[in-house]
């Protein structure tokens, strides 16, 4: 057999190696095309790698070589100039793209429909043929609209950018449309290395012996490196240093995705080849995988370097519940459980390491939410300063929550400062899996009270959360479902206890919602059970109860004009719920609120610089946030333009470590709220000093008047909250969903084309979330029991209701512009709403998420 192919690709021919496990490999890595993305690479189930073979779409990873010898292969770089540019402006002025990681595949996709039905092609048909492709971000109403645009010729212009308010398109965002914009794994540097991770065979077992003797003799390798090579801290993680970046020999595995050994080598190929020799030999114990077990007295404590399987306890109270229950005409009690759910970006993490040796630095490119604790923890793992370590953000293929703690990071810097070498190391979907934190799985035993008219009398809960072995931010999420366990609504008093546990199951830290979605799942639960005790309507209940100014919440905030956001979308909400009643729908509304930023007495502090280049006019705009498709560059910008004029094309922005703008992890619907204060902070600056050329113009945003629960009598908890009201209409003959009506308070629209496709993005996975998704594990093992994206049930574009997106604006005192943010609340009040209308559908009372599964296996 020879060991080459011939194919023409994108009208030249091409000789490839043989030896690629399929035509995307030799796209990438031999050729060097990276518009085709690898989200899943070899199973086929993201799209993300879509090409043309003689003009039909195919997915790359499912093409053996042998397949496509001496066909035409046509990827976006070989696509017509002006082809390019109507999808490319199809997309970025519809919106239709947020990270946009998946979009070249769709483009591809799209394009092999329209080439065949031009202006025919109508949305149904093109939502079924999109059923190849996930896309986590957008709910995939603004990339049908782009693909409408493109098929009937009616592109709109896009308009680049304008100040606060204008509904301008993405930074980048054409150069996302087509894949030119590089995510880590499209990076390219002479003499990169490629390094791939050997993962534990156990959830909980001692490790006696590693023996890498057989990888370091394999084909190809340059080294392989275990704990023994560690020169630094062994433990990492952003508030406990208890996450090992390798186990050593003599340690013990908590998880299924700790890492034993990483190995180098001259190809991504030989590396994971390799790294399959590394043999281990284990004293396997019994996982810890039930929770309540876990913090039941005489438990065994699950994770190596602790000394108790309680990570946290929450609890606050506030007045009297007992008697107030008591007194109560109507109490309800239920439990609710929630699963744990797998985040599903697109783009599996991946790091690229480079060192200088003659400054004894390194530069690392990451896709991580938190570029500073990246740097501080590989540089204490390399035992060296922080200033010798810079963290480059590159914009990420998605994140949710999933990329604030480190996957890769560390153990490939690792490599690369001991081999001096630029190494790159990308996961693969199987290890993502395994490897990053989960949404926490919790059981909530709720008990409430009502007055006669359905005013709330007193709540009590108890609450017991799955963190997994490692702390991540599981106590925060744990503290956050307690904080917000009363939700939007006045409660007279209130008992809150909430535990995080620590299990041998997946680590599970920060995603989305960040624990208010599972509390107000519950608490939107109860608010329908007690107004059907009274006799009212869901709408009226919320109405008679819902937070208003100088009253006080849940844990003891009095709070401010902010929360007038809660009440004005309750009644923008309902016109289209008293009609959706009227037309003999079933409904079901959900009310939420969510914080934004860290709160609880935390200071919060970021910078930004804005320069101007005298040399080419450019002006520069630094910040320290993690781009991941919600759109901060976007709003930097955006914030310039408004603030001091100039043109939008003008602007560059940039993140990295070289100067100290950042604080934390790009979470909490942070960025937009701290990113836009500093950068308009940094621009008066510039105004100040006349804009001068060539020097930075510094700014700050500081949010340091939040106080700990506890420490006064009616703490300032969290700085700033948005609300949302989402209606879900559902007919009652199929059972489906036809319409989800999202009411959003975002205090200040910066861009309110963005903000529209946050939320239905945000109402896809909600739907998802209530209804279809779970990420189970095996009890036995503690492993997950998923291993491929289509096992995840995640809903897919034909079956994804229109969403009607209507925006709020109920300024947020002490915030720059009025801005809440809209990330975080997104799905808060989904799940609720959907299972109020299933109950209309149907009288059953819903109590365990998902509503509906489906996946939970490979078929």
């Amino acid at each position: 057999m020879s060991d080459t192919v011939e194919l023409v690709v994108n009208g030249a021919p091409v000789r490839v190696r043989a030896d690629h496990p399929h035509l995307l490999a030799a796209l990438r890595e031999e050729l060097g095309i990276t518009s085709p993305k690898d989200g899943c690479s070899p199973s086929g189930q993201c799209g993300c790698c879509t090409v043309h073979v003689d003009g039909k779409a195919v997915v790359a990873c499912q093409q053996p070589l042998a397949k496509v010898a001496g066909r035409s292969v046509l990827t976006l770089e070989g696509v017509d100039a002006h082809e390019r540019e109507r999808f490319a402006t199809a997309f970025a002025s519809c919106g239709g793209l947020q990270c946009g990681f998946c979009i070249p595949g769709i483009v591809m996709r799209a394009k092999a429909h329209i080439d065949k039905q031009g202006g025919a092609l109508d949305r149904s048909h093109m939502a079924r043929h999109l059923g190849a492709h996930l896309c986590r971000c957008t709910g995939y109403v603004k990339v049908l609209d782009a693909i409408e645009a493109v098929a009937q010729g009616a592109v709109p212009v896009a308009v680049q950018s304008g100040g606060i308010g204008a509904s301008a398109m993405r930074y980048e965002a054409k150069e996302l449309t087509l894949g030119d914009r590089g995510y880590v794994d499209d990076l390219r540097v002479d003499g990169m290395l490629h390094a791939a991770l050997r993962l534990t065979d156990h959830a909980r077992a001692d490790v006696l012996r590693i023996d890498t003797s057989a990888a370091a003799a394999a084909p190809g390798v340059v080294a392989v490196y275990t704990a023994a090579d560690v020169p630094g801290d062994l433990r990492v993680g952003i508030i406990y240093k208890d996450w090992p970046v390798l186990i050593p020999e003599g340690g013990r595995t908590s998880y299924a995705g700790d890492v034993l050994a990483i190995v180098v080598a001259d190809t991504r190929q030989h590396a994971r080849a390799a790294a399959e020799l590394v043999t281990v030999e284990y004293t396997v114990h019994t996982p810890v995988t039930d929770a309540d077990a876990a913090i039941a007295d005489g438990a065994d404590v699950a994770v190596w370097g602790t000394d108790t399987n309680v990570l946290s306890v929450s609890e606050y109270r506030r007045g009297d519940v007992d008697s107030l229950l008591a007194s109560s005409a109507h109490v309800v009690r239920e439990t609710f459980h929630t699963q744990r759910i797998e985040h599903a970006f697109l783009e599996p993490e991946s790091t690229l390491a480079v060192p200088d040796t003659a400054r004894g630095s390194i530069h690392v490119y990451s896709g991580g939410q938190g570029i500073w604790d990246d740097r501080n923890d590989i540089a204490g793992v390399l035992g060296i300063a922080r200033e010798r370590v810079t963290v480059e953000l590159i914009t990420n293929g998605g994140a949710f929550g999933g990329k604030e703690d480190m996957s890769n990071q560390a153990q490939t810097a690792l490599a690369a400062w001991l081999l001096q070498r630029p190494v790159k190391c990308t996961l693969s979907r199987e290890e993502s899996f395994l490897i990053h934190a989960k949404r926490h799985p919790i059981r909530m035993e709720y008990e409430a009270g009502c007055d006669a008219d359905g005013r709330l009398t007193a709540l009590r809960v108890r609450a017991v959360g799955d963190s997994g072995a490692y702390a991540s931010v599981g106590m925060k999420v744990l503290e956050r479902m307690a904080g917000h366990a009363s939700g939007p609504y006045l409660v007279q008093a209130i008992d809150v206890r909430a535990v995080a546990a620590r299990t041998n199951n997946p680590v599970c830290g920060a995603f989305r919602g960040f624990g208010a979605n599972q509390a107000q799942f519950a608490m939107e639960g109860v608010m329908d059970r007690l107004a059907q005790h009274v006799g009212i309507s869901g709408w009226e209940m919320r109405k008679r109860n819902v937070i208003r100014p100088g009253l006080v919440w849940g844990p003891g905030q009095r709070m401010d004009d902010g929360c007038l956001g809660a009440e004005q979308c309750l009644d923008a909400v309902r016109p289209h719920y008293d009609a959706a009643v009227a037309d003999g729908k079933a409904v079901g509304l959900g009310l939420g609120l969510k914080n934004s930023g860290l709160g609880n007495g935390f200071r919060e502090w970021t910078g930004a610089v804005v320069r101007f280049h005298s040399h080419d006019g450019t002006v520069e705009v630094r910040h320290g946030w993690t781009e991941m498709g919600q759109g901060i560059n976007t709003v930097a910008m955006q914030v310039v333009v408004e603030e001091l004029g100039v043109d939008p094309a003008r602007v560059r922005v940039i993140i990295d470590t070289t100067r100290e703008l950042g604080l934390g992890q790009t979470t909490g619907s942070r960025g937009t709220l701290m990113g836009a204060g500093a950068v308009k902070a940094a621009c008066e600056t510039a105004r100040a000093a006349g804009c001068a050329p060539d020097v930075d113009h510094v700014g700050e945003y500081i949010v340091d008047w939040t106080q700990k629960l506890g420490t006064v009598e009616n703490p300032t908890i969290h700085s700033t909250f948005g609300y949302a009201a989402q209606l879900v209409i559902m007919d009652r003959a199929s059972g489906n969903i036809e319409r989800v009506v999202a009411v959003h308070d975002v205090g200040r629209a910066v861009n309110p084309l963005l903000c529209e496709g946050q939320i239905e993005g945000s109402v896809h996975m909600g739907l998802g979330y209530a209804l279809t998704e779970q990420f189970p594990h095996d009890p036995d093992t503690g492993f997950p029991t998923n291993t491929t994206l289509r096992s995840l049930g995640i809903i897919r574009p034909k079956d994804m209701p229109p969403v009607d997106v209507v925006l709020v604006e109920a300024p947020q005192p002490n915030a720059p512009y009025g801005i809440k943010g809209v990330g975080e609340i997104g799905l808060v009040p989904t799940a609720g709403a959907v299972a109020a209308a299933l109950h209309d559908l149907d009288g059953e009372w819903r109590t365990v998420l998902p509503m509906r599964p489906r996946g939970g296996s490979d078929d």
